[in-house]
């Protein structure tokens, strides 16, 4: 039960680290998109403020994954409540997300999980 505990941790952190990886590239690009000449006043400031937005939204949803992953392989209770949530919500995101939802959900609701993580 460690393992799993270990390997889910490890793929928040993976799946944190890519978001915020995301989140830069779309930053980036809305933002140097709109630097292209003869683009125009509006379109600027709807670029670069669409960019700064979804870039952020990325940034602030990514990163406490990546601390749940971190803290949930150190067995920290709240952590793994802090897991299951970003697990039923990356229900909806199909393939990947659904699939590593449920894995989380499954070994995190075990009962054997329960009791490592009231010890530790």
């Amino acid at each position: 039960m460690e393992n799993h505990i270990k390997i889910i941790g490890i793929l928040w952190i993976i799946s944190g680290a890519l978001g915020l990886t995301f989140a830069f590239i779309v930053f980036g690009v809305l933002f140097g998109v709109s630097y292209i000449p003869d683009v125009g006043y509006e379109a600027e400031v709807i670029l670069r403020s669409v960019g700064a937005g979804v870039g952020l939204f990325l940034a602030i949803i990514s990163i406490p994954e990546i601390i749940g992953g971190i803290w949930l392989m150190k067995k920290q209770e709240w952590a793994r409540i802090l897991v299951l949530l970003f697990a039923f919500l990356s229900l909806l995101n199909f393939p990947l997300g659904t699939a590593l939802g449920i894995y989380s959900i499954v070994i995190l609701f075990n009962q054997e999980a329960i009791k490592l993580f009231k010890k530790g």
